[in-house]
């Protein structure tokens, strides 16, 4: 799976139906919005095959939309060995996702991971939390994805000149 943009973002956290394609849904309208889309390639994964398949979770979905970004569109796949040769910017949700994603990294590569909230400006936290067993911390989920994935933006546009 070769991509030909010229800066390759994957977002990672345990599922891909909570995080991750909230951040993958946020940074991409980020991205379109700028023009972007040419220069930016943005995907989402998860540590574990929970999901394969499957859209984002219902109340991600319906809490993204009130924000007006639409994740109807992704579905959930699991983070390889692979994705560390094709995208510059491994970005992890939590110490766990980075650990889980570490933890399959090739020799020979020198590919980077990140945690989300390394980009935000708002947040003091290390860890975005995952909403998932319970029914609230979705909008907060969401502000911090969006802070960060504004910082994340700023940081690829001034690191490759885009």
């Amino acid at each position: 799976m070769s991509l030909e943009k010229s800066v390759k973002v994957l977002f990672v956290c345990m599922g891909n139906i909570c995080r991750s394609p909230t951040a993958h849904g946020v940074f991409q309208s980020k991205v379109d919005e700028l023009g972007l889309g040419s220069n930016i390639f943005v995907d989402s994964a998860g540590t574990h095959s929970y999901h394969i398949g499957s859209p984002p979770d219902m109340r991600s979905q319906a809490t993204a939309k009130t924000r007006g970004v639409d994740l109807g569109k992704l579905k959930a796949r699991r983070f390889s060995t692979e994705d560390f040769f094709e995208f510059d910017y491994l970005v992890g949700m939590d110490h766990s996702n980075v650990a889980d994603m570490l933890a399959i990294k090739p020799d020979e590569t020198n590919a980077r991971v990140h945690l989300m909230l390394e980009y935000s400006n708002k947040f003091e936290q290390q860890e975005i939390p995952d909403p998932y067993f319970g029914n609230d911390g979705f909008d907060m989920v969401f502000d911090m994805i969006d802070d960060a994935a504004t910082g994340l933006l700023r940081e690829i546009r001034s690191q490759h000149k885009i």
